[in-house]
């Protein structure tokens, strides 16, 4: 299995950032995908932004150009640098690993405010 912790939600006024961290531990070799998702009140899980092992990455409409997924395998940890934050990008934010085609975690959510 893997276990993913998330850190770096907080409370930021619009327009400003943060980065967002998850640390995987357990079968880490075995992960493929990885990604990140949001939840806000009221509304379903969507997703943020999503990478292949092997360097492609993809991002929801709302957040390109401000949002960046970056990995760093060595340290077994993915980042989410969020700049430009926008009221509507308040939400819990979710960590995603996929370890095998049937096996996937989540991680336990951060979350994130952004004052208007």
């Amino acid at each position: 299995q893997v276990q993913l912790v998330e850190s770096g939600g907080g409370l930021v006024q619009a327009g400003g950032s943060l980065r967002l961290s998850c640390v995987a531990s357990g079968r880490t070799s075995s992960i493929t995908t990885m990604g990140w998702y949001r939840q806000a009140p009221g509304k379903q899980r969507e997703l943020v932004a999503i990478n292949s092992s092997g360097g492609t990455t993809m991002y929801a409409d709302s957040v390109k150009g401000r949002f960046t997924l970056s990995r760093d395998n060595a340290k077994n940890t993915m980042y989410l640098q969020m700049n430009t934050l926008k009221p509507e990008d308040t939400a819990v934010y979710y960590c995603n690993a996929r370890y095998s085609f049937l096996d996937y975690s989540w991680g336990q959510g951060t979350q994130v405010t952004v004052l208007s």
